[in-house]
């Protein structure tokens, strides 16, 4: 039986210890650029190499994320650095953008790719899709369940996320970072949009929630539910957190090593209590399954931020210090700890006992005295965020050590032989001379004790067995040298890269299907209702694309008029010569064959090998991701591409399978037939509409982006399609922006 594999995460050397020496099988990380955790400490190449090596020598794997979206201008430092990877030996690199998937398998037919979660891997159309390309592993939608993950019939690995943060947000449908603040989660920028405070507006009235935190998720924690998952045939667990500290990587990967090597000896799936205890006081905003075992409640809406464990209350407040009757669990100088009420946290630096006196521990069940730096008030519920002692505790690795067996032989008028082996590697070497004693004889004891001085290296002796001659005498320095150099071997051995980089040569065709029409000006326009449709069409608009299946039925007669798919599906629609616009590369897959295709914008179109690669399953007018400025529209735009770029809308920050209307209202039976508007209110008073459909939540910018008025600088580089992202807008409202963009056009001719 194949075990399943870990794969723990790392954003630097410390993480890289805690993973290898706790049990992880594999490891991911990011270089200086291109990886989706862009503020992790990260390694530069020279620290790659360092890192591949040491995970190497002891039989970890290392998955290296190139996961961002990439603009045109990085492609050749892209490649270099994959090149680079390459030529060193990673076991894969994890990516998003098509493109630049595509681009890497016809140049590296030998590197391994693995698609990223923020590919939206969520259906079994764009898994299939990613086979057919030769990727070799997907990267699971969160939002999946397991039984959805099981019925995926495609013969690709299928790696899944097992415990840490979640993304309230379909991975790579997030716009919302990037549209409010400038960062872009898919650039690995993302600013926690989802961690921020809202409040819950229905119709314009605030409603009264059980927290603030309306897009904030618990933690992901499925260690009780381990043999599940191995059994629905999971190839490779994956823990989240490379922004969190190695003791935490270093424990939880600890403890999924425990329970999987449990299952496979047969043992039963226990962990203690303390071991509990420890993870929540490393992080947890609590524990939720999550998705994947269809847990009702991801959320905690209460708080954003790590809980700890409850270790006591404040019992008064005199002359200064904060008085606390321990209840849960000791507390020491260089903890942290956060008061419940008061939301705010603090270093332990004095720590007094109930008598007042400095102390650096005290115990449960007792009384503590703490400086009331933070104006805290009497009846408080104070928090452990951080325990030192167990942090402590946790960075004392026990580095683990590789079984190695040795054969020597030792005979008279003959050199010393030695052959050092780990039982795959195998290493032979002889040096110095064997000689009879003159004096006292070199034993068997005193060989084998000095060959087994392993030290500080990788490896422990589990075996040695020595052929030699009586009364023999050997130099001890031979014996330590030809250890020495069989050990420095076996290590070159054990870091060595496999031999299969292999690079083509790659000269790009000028394939991209061209603009049909470079002067004439093409203005297409979205609607969401039969208003804004029927004036679409007195207005003589190009092409009308309709969200509402039934409204696309019934006008479907007229040969501009597209259906926009949806952007999650588990089900898929049977479409035959439909016109169809579409946002998510399973249905780009599963429709290209005899339905007319335009990409829309949540295809996130960053650069040219994108528009080539949805080209070639005869999409000939792409959207640009809305994420582009105008600088890097014009680089884009160096050739005449057939490009729809979205001058005017409001545009959609976040898709999601969680429902505040469900968690806050219990709104389900109210939902289908309602008229009533909901927004979340930031902290600004801006209102995010939020959309229902097919029980998904759609997440609206609060403002319309509008850049009509920029209409002669896209016109001059060569953009003739042009798209208006309507709303809630009147039809005199449409015919109003119609008009506006019509004037420009004219000006601009």
């Amino acid at each position: 039986m194949k075990k399943v594999e870990l794969l723990s995460p790392v954003g630097n050397m410390e993480m890289l210890y805690q993973a290898v020496h706790n049990g992880a099988d594999a490891v991911y990380l990011a270089g200086s650029n291109y990886g989706a955790r862009k503020f992790a400490d990260n390694f530069t190449n020279e620290e790659l190499v360092d890192v591949i090596k040491y995970a190497r020598c002891y039989g970890v794997k290392v998955y290296v994320t190139v996961n961002t979206l990439i603009y045109d201008y990085e492609i050749e430092d892209v490649l270099e650095y994959i090149d680079f990877l390459h030529r060193n030996s990673v076991d894969a690199v994890i990516m998003q953008d098509m493109g630049l998937i595509k681009l890497v398998r016809s140049i590296y037919p030998n590197l391994e790719i693995h698609a990223s979660t923020q590919c939206h891997n969520h259906n079994e159309e764009i898994i299939s899709l990613w086979k057919s390309l030769g990727i070799t592993r997907v990267v699971m939608a969160r939002e999946m369940t397991l039984d959805e993950i099981k019925n995926i019939n495609v013969d690709i690995e299928k790696e899944v996320f097992v415990y840490g943060a979640l993304c309230v947000s379909y991975s790579g449908c997030c716009l919302f970072s990037s549209l409010n603040g400038g960062r872009s989660g898919n650039r690995g920028e993302c600013v926690g949009s989802c961690r921020m405070p809202y409040k819950l507006v229905k119709n314009n009235e605030v409603i009264k929630t059980d927290g603030n935190y309306l897009l904030s998720t618990k933690e992901l924690n499925t260690l009780s539910n381990l043999k599940d998952l191995i059994e629905a045939g999971v190839d490779s667990f994956k823990i989240e957190g490379r922004m969190k500290s190695p003791a935490y990587v270093g424990y939880v990967t600890r403890l999924y090593r425990t329970l999987i090597d449990k299952y496979y000896n047969g043992e039963e799936l226990v962990l203690s209590k303390n071991e509990v205890f420890n993870l929540k006081k490393l992080f947890n905003r609590e524990f939720t399954t999550g998705y994947l075992f269809n847990d009702k409640d991801i959320m905690n809406i209460k708080t954003p931020n790590h809980q700890g464990i409850e270790i006591g209350k404040v019992l008064s407040i005199d002359k200064g210090k904060v008085k606390i009757k321990l209840l849960g669990d000791s507390i020491s100088q260089n903890d942290g700890i956060r008061f419940k009420h008061k939301n705010e946290g603090m270093m332990v630096n004095r720590l007094y006992n109930e008598k007042g006196l400095l102390v650096s521990n005290v115990d449960k069940g007792n009384i503590c005295l703490l400086d009331n730096r933070l104006g805290v008030r009497e009846g408080d519920i104070v928090l452990k965020t951080i325990d030192s002692k167990l942090n402590e505790s946790l960075n004392n690795l026990d580095y683990k050590k590789i079984g190695v067996s040795m054969k020597v032989k030792c005979f008279i008028g003959k050199r010393l032989w030695l052959e050092l082996s780990d039982g795959i590697n195998k290493v032979t070497l002889e040096d110095g001379a064997i000689e009879s004693a003159m004096n006292r004889e070199v034993t068997y004891d005193d060989i084998k004790k000095q060959l087994s001085k392993l030290g500080n290296t990788p490896f422990k002796l589990v075996n040695i067995t020595i052929e030699k001659d009586n009364n023999i005498f050997i130099n001890l320095r031979d014996l330590n040298e030809i250890r020495r150099e069989a050990i420095s071997k076996l290590i070159a051995l054990r870091e060595k890269g496999n031999d299969n980089y292999c690079k083509n040569t790659y000269k790009e065709e000028s394939s991209l299907i061209e603009s049909k029409d470079n002067k004439g000006i093409n203005l297409n326009v979205l609607v969401r209702n039969e208003e804004q449709l029927k004036v679409c069409i007195e207005k003589g608009i190009s092409n009308i694309y309709v969200t509402d299946y039934s409204l696309y039925q019934r006008y479907k007669g007229y040969d501009n008029i597209y259906y926009r798919v949806d952007r999650v599906i588990s089900n898929y629609k049977e479409f035959n010569n439909e016109r169809l616009l579409v946002g998510e590369l399973g249905s780009v897959y599963k429709y290209y064959h005899n339905n007319t295709l335009v990409g829309d914008y949540y295809l996130n179109v960053t650069n040219h090998y994108i528009i080539k690669f949805l080209n070639n399953y005869g999409i000939d007018r792409v959207t640009l991701s809305v994420e582009l400025d105008d600088s890097k529209i014009k680089d884009m735009m160096k050739n005449n591409y057939q490009v729809e770029l979205v001058i005017y809308g409001r545009l959609e920050l976040m898709v999601m399978k969680y429902c505040p209307l469900k968690k806050c209202l219990n709104y389900c039976s109210s939902c289908k037939n309602s008229q009533d508007k909901f927004y979340l209110e930031d902290k600004y008073g801006n209102r995010y509409p939020v959309i229902r459909n097919n029980c998904l939540s759609h997440i609206m910018h609060y403002k319309e982006v509008d850049k009509i008025d920029n209409f002669s600088y896209y016109k001059d580089i060569g953009i003739n399609s042009y798209r208006l992202e309507l709303f809630e807008e009147s039809g005199e409202d449409v015919r109003n922006l119609i008009e506006r963009v019509k004037r420009w056009s004219k000006t601009t001719s």
